[in-house]
């Protein structure tokens, strides 16, 4: 990680930067496996997965006997811990249920809106070296609390044609309605267009790497919604003078072993905290499965001493962290200026893994500075706000006049007509 001390603010915005990614042949590529799954269906979908996952498959689907062969397949211990993890998260979503409530605007008008849930979802989860399986719950349960009637499930297949055990576990476990054996742009443009086996969805959800965010982006241009803008994981992490700094030097560990791409950000108001986490996590690397990951990971990462926490906090703010992590005992009286972050973890034993398995927080949040206007995935990204409104006699008697001059104004004859045609009949009784 790359110290810096005291860094001028007008330097601040270059050093909030990402790592850049050369995205400029990424489109081209979308568009052409785009283009032949509408025209080709599930032939090309399994001409792309013997291109880029080196094997040939029969069949897209997954059937329900491979499910249970799978969970088989699954240590109990496991088992339990994963069934864990589901109860809190089950718990934390199914508390942002929220009753409708008729409001009088004025007397005789009646509004209120009410919750549908998105008919058709489909769910992304990478397979790659670290087959992200608590992915599935964090998507999987929240659409089915939401009624989702219809939850697709993607994921690529191992050279084997396998899909991960846990993965299918997990995804038996939360209600999951259909799985797939097909990954990468593919699976986005089959989930986009809908294919012999692969049915069409409403709006498409989960992370992936660059070709993926890139296939959910132009998948928008036909009419899918998307959960948020995705990139490399991210986490900042403030410290002060009561933080562990083994604590938190595993913590940067734990999001920069994502990937290459992902980026740490360590800031302090105290330059002693910062070298005596830089020293802990030389020592931690060194035993670290993924050591090579996290290194590339930390060269595109920083650590900076600035002159307080309240500049932390403002820095941290600028940068819009997906996740952020307070670690001391000093940051409640600094929460509320806290604007701009996916998911925020408050003092030495709040770890980023929590929130990532079984505290119950989703860990599907916006990356690269979209947490200053996207929201964390929730049980109202499964759902659709319908507003209704009935109005009475004396309603519109009421409200009539007001409508007639402001659609005169606005020249809508037609609209002020719809009004006064009304309220001349009550005249004529």
């Amino acid at each position: 990680m790359k110290k810096i001390i005291n860094p001028n603010k007008k330097d601040w915005q270059q050093l909030t930067q990402r790592p850049a990614v050369d995205v400029s042949e990424l489109k081209s590529i979308v568009n052409q496996i785009f283009d032949e799954i509408k025209i080709d269906g599930d032939e090309a979908v399994k001409k792309f997965i013997r291109q880029y996952d080196k094997v040939d498959l029969d069949s897209l689907a997954v059937n329900d006997k491979e499910i249970a062969e799978a969970s088989e397949n699954v240590p109990e211990e496991l088992k339990k811990a994963i069934q864990l993890a589901k109860s809190n998260i089950e718990k934390f979503h199914a508390s942002q249920r929220q009753s409708s409530q008729v409001i009088d605007t004025v007397k005789g008008v009646n509004c209120w809106r009410e919750s549908r849930a998105i008919e058709k979802v489909g769910i992304y989860i990478p397979g790659g070296t670290a087959p992200l399986f608590s992915t599935v719950l964090m998507l999987g349960i929240p659409a089915k609390l939401a009624g989702c009637k219809e939850i697709v499930l993607c994921t690529p297949p191992d050279k084997t044609g396998k899909i991960n055990n846990v993965i299918l576990y997990a995804a038996g476990l939360v209600g999951i309605t259909s799985v797939f054996s097909v990954g990468g742009i593919q699976a986005i443009g089959a989930m986009t267009f809908g294919t012999e086996s692969i049915p069409k969805v409403d709006k498409i959800f989960g992370p992936g790497n660059q070709f993926v965010t890139a296939a959910k982006q132009e998948a928008q241009n036909y009419g899918v919604a998307i959960d948020m803008p995705a990139g490399p994981s991210e986490l900042l992490i403030i410290a002060d003078t009561t933080c562990n700094p083994s604590f938190v030097a595993a913590d940067l560990l734990s999001q920069a072993e994502h990937g290459e791409d992902s980026q740490v950000i360590l800031l302090s108001g105290d330059e002693e905290v910062i070298d005596n986490v830089l020293l802990e996590l030389k020592q931690q690397l060194k035993s670290l499965p993924r050591r090579a990951t996290a290194e590339q990971a930390l060269a595109n990462s920083k650590a900076i001493v600035l002159s307080s926490l309240k500049e932390c906090i403002d820095f941290s703010n600028l940068y819009a962290p997906e996740h952020l992590i307070l670690a001391g005992n000093n940051f409640k009286k600094l929460i509320p200026d806290i604007t701009n972050a996916g998911s925020v973890f408050i003092g030495n034993y709040s770890c980023e893994s929590a929130g990532d398995y079984a505290s119950g927080t989703n860990h599907t949040l916006p990356t690269n500075g979209y947490a200053r206007n996207y929201s964390g995935v929730s049980l109202d990204s499964f759902v659709k706000k319908i507003t209704f409104q009935e109005i009475t006699e004396e309603g519109i008697q009421n409200i009539g006049p007001s409508i007639e001059l402001m659609a005169e104004a606005e020249q809508l004859s037609a609209h002020k007509n719809a009004v006064t045609i009304r309220l001349i009949s009550f005249k004529n009784v």
